[in-house]
């Protein structure tokens, strides 16, 4: 897929994505735990806090709360910055309230990760390292900068310095590990739904093509016989009207036009069939189909169909996921290969393999266990002058893989370099092995013992 088509795709990370709301009412059940805490700390412990400057900590959340409420509306989505803002706002709250209330003495303490965990899962990078800091920050002033917590007797409770460390370093560690881990699991999460969406595109516009395909053959089998006879009436007319230049031109004129009529619709019916018959092909067939817009782009294509043995190919659906995803693989092996690329198609009576190999360099070999995987460059950063009209981003098989998996398939990469160097005949295929299996019950048609008419040929409808 090209770099414009790819665009839509890209994370609005650092877009107006997360609505104002959530954050709101997520401030609003912070609020309330944190006058819960109070109160039980007040009324059941009979701690002597500063209390109203716990509740003005308080205050300050309900009056932002309530004025994002009153002038924004429901619906307003954040930008980077607001979001930003909004978050650290609620982390310097949070370390406030902990500064009235004992610092890191206080088990509540830990509460501070929060703010970090949401920006991993909501915010660039530079953002949650940011935050990430700041919380840092908070907690080792919070070591030595705090109100005492004080019993009503007026004993201070505080936890050994050890204790305190300890809790200085938990926290760090949270900050630092859970933040990473989270911006992870989300950086995966969003190639693998971009990715998704790319090949649901990918396997749309082929489902379009075959459509339309078969809109286009069914256009030309019905207007094969008005063509032909158009065809011949003009002929008849023509010899007819031999003593009559102007009008035999006319005649000719529309025989040749007749002929142009019948010429586009074969060649606009090549990309798909619509007949019952033509929906189904022998898997020799399918497989050249999904090759064939690679078969001139300067590099050899040999197909290996089955051997003596085998006995006849199989008769297959012609489906736009096995296709979409066998031309793919075919398309990485014409970019990456020096000369040569083989197709082969093997059956059995159980199964139904084809294997796409190629003369190139194969697979590097941190790239082997990762392949199928979203936007994982099969390349490295510098150029390749053999590949110049694309520019890697793992999308092509990883579209593959998933279609071809959708349709039943497994798949297996391999270096031919690897596979095939105890082979004295296979030994100039060293570039990247591919294999799809599927379950011969899978793709087969119509099973040899269970072959019945087709039926009439379905209208086509929008």
């Amino acid at each position: 897929m090209s770099d414009s088509s790819m665009d839509m795709f890209k994370s609005p990370s650092q877009g107006n994505w997360i609505r104002l709301r959530t954050l709101i009412l997520l401030r609003w059940w912070a609020i309330i735990g944190q006058i819960t805490a109070l109160v039980v700390a007040q009324r059941l412990y009979n701690l002597n806090l500063e209390i109203g400057l716990c509740y003005m900590a308080v205050g300050v959340a309900v009056i932002s709360n309530l004025v994002a409420s009153f002038i924004y509306p429901e619906n307003k989505r954040l930008s980077e910055t607001e979001t930003l803002l909004v978050v650290l706002f609620d982390m310097l709250q949070l370390g406030l309230m902990l500064y009235l209330t004992g610092g890191l003495n206080n088990p509540f303490s830990i509460l501070i990760v929060g703010p970090v965990i949401v920006s991993a899962s909501a915010l660039s990078s530079r953002s949650t390292m940011f935050l990430g800091m700041m919380a840092i920050l908070i907690v080792s002033l919070l070591t030595q900068l705090y109100l005492p917590l004080r019993t009503e007797q007026g004993f201070i409770l505080q936890i050994p310095q050890i204790f305190v460390f300890g809790n200085w370093a938990a926290i760090v560690i949270a900050v630092i590990f859970l933040g990473v881990y989270s911006r992870w699991i989300v950086s995966e999460m969003h190639s693998m739904s971009d990715a998704l969406q790319a090949t649901q595109m990918a396997l749309a516009r082929e489902q379009k093509l075959t459509d339309l395909g078969g809109v286009v053959a069914a256009a030309a089998h019905e207007l094969g016989t008005p063509l032909a006879t158009i065809k011949l009436t003009s002929s008849e007319l023509a010899e007819d009207l031999a003593d009559n230049a102007d009008l035999r031109e006319d005649a000719l004129l529309i025989r040749e036009q007749a002929d142009r009529c019948r010429d586009i619709l074969r060649s606009m019916g090549r990309a798909g069939k619509s007949d019952q018959m033509l929906r189904r092909a022998p898997l020799t067939a399918v497989v050249e189909e999904a090759a064939e817009p690679h078969v001139e782009r300067g590099k050899v294509i040999l197909f290996e169909h089955g051997t003596e043995s085998d006995g006849e190919p199989p008769t297959v659906l012609r489906r736009p996921d096995v296709i979409h995803g066998l031309r793919n693989l075919v398309q990485n092996a014409v970019d990456f290969a020096r000369e040569t690329v083989w197709v082969e198609s093997r059956w059995t009576e159980d199964r139904i393999v084809v294997r796409i190999m190629d003369d190139g360099r194969g697979y590097p070999p941190h790239v082997l266990g990762r392949i199928g995987d979203p936007f994982v460059r099969r390349r490295s950063n510098t150029t390749d002058t053999r590949r110049p009209e694309y520019e890697g981003m793992g999308l092509g098989l990883f579209i593959a893989k998933t279609l071809l998996e959708r349709s039943g398939a497994d798949l297996s990469f391999a270096n031919g370099s690897d596979s095939f160097k105890r082979q004295s005949d296979l030994a100039e295929r060293t570039g990247a092995f591919v294999e799809v299996s599927w379950p011969r019950a899978v793709m087969e048609a119509e099973p040899r013992s269970d072959r019945a008419p087709m039926g009439e040929n379905l209208q086509i409808r929008d």
